[in-house]
């Protein structure tokens, strides 16, 4: 079942009751001039078990420990915003499976060359769907970039991803350079990828996976190298979503585009030949990395376009 996400872009007061979490809108409870009756539809209940993502993204927004240690047991991410109310924390359980002592191991474990040959299966993945992108949304040529995805080799020592990475964005949009803090559409990838990287660090999480140790991204201040690392091939479907909203004239992180990218777990994706949203389909994802990691497969499963 695909879990759902929830976004809380006012003041709101979120409580637990019989595993359900309680929403109430201050505003509305503390109004003297409204009818009870109204003030009683005011308050929401929604299954923990079905929640998967949460945006808190107002800094009015009251959370009790019992509401977040529930959300935490059933696997939710929680994110929060910043003033810009851009994301800017990530709160994931500690234990996500019941033998991850066992998946740690394996996966402290792994040797190098394992890691190289799944950060080459990664970048194949990752620029395949990028020509998908561009030949779908741009009809743009894409001979070369299928060739380079027989180039890359065990660890892409010859950094054929960047290449790959400058054809795509210089036909993507144009006069746009992609950086974090460029001009827009940057601002509306951001935002995309900071909702992917949630979704995916929860799926390595429920595989009883570490994000923080990476096969390949290994920033000693970055605590979600390894969610970092197994997004790459999930990004160019953010990017097919942001370029649909920017062409139609979209390009400011207001309400409305906040829900647009809010509504990326749900996105279809074709997975080991069936369709499935794309946070059943990281969840496949991770489960075979780990497989990878305890000597069970060879490859990691990822979406194709």
């Amino acid at each position: 079942m695909i879990k759902r996400t929830l976004y809380f872009e006012n003041p709101a007061y979120l409580s637990l009751r019989n595993d359900q979490l309680i929403i109430k809108i201050p505003d509305v409870e503390n109004n003297d001039t409204l009818p009870e009756s109204l003030k009683t539809k005011n308050v929401r209940s929604i299954p923990v078990e079905d929640i998967g993502v949460i945006v808190l993204d107002n800094r009015q927004v009251t959370i009790t420990q019992g509401a977040l240690e529930a959300l935490l047991e059933n696997n939710t991410a929680v994110i929060s915003c910043d003033s810009n109310r851009i994301p800017v924390g990530l709160m994931l359980p500690l234990c996500g499976n019941t033998i991850q002592n066992e998946r740690f191991r394996d996966q402290l474990d792994a040797s190098l060359p394992l890691k190289k040959q799944l950060w080459q299966q990664t970048i194949q993945a990752k620029i395949s769907n990028q020509a998908s992108v561009l030949k779908i949304c741009r009809a743009a040529e894409v001979r070369n970039m299928m060739k380079w995805i027989d180039e890359v080799r065990s660890g892409d020592i010859d950094n054929i991803e960047a290449r790959a990475a400058a054809y795509y964005w210089s036909n993507l949009f144009k006069n746009f350079y992609r950086h974090r803090d460029g001009l827009p559409p940057n601002n509306l990838l951001n935002y995309g990828y900071a909702i992917l990287r949630a979704i995916v660090a929860r799926g390595l999480v429920s595989s009883g996976l570490l994000p923080t140790l990476g096969i390949h991204h290994h920033n000693r201040y970055n605590a979600y190298c390894l969610a970092d690392d197994i997004m790459e091939p999930y990004r160019p479907y953010v990017d097919k979503l942001v370029v649909s909203m920017f062409d139609e004239g979209k390009a400011d992180l207001d309400k409305d585009t906040k829900m647009q990218l809010l509504s990326i777990p749900t996105i279809d994706v074709i997975i080991n030949g069936q369709r499935s949203p794309l946070m059943i389909a990281v969840r496949q994802t991770t489960s075979s990395l780990y497989k990878c990691f305890s000597g069970e497969n060879r490859r990691i499963i990822y979406p194709e376009m």
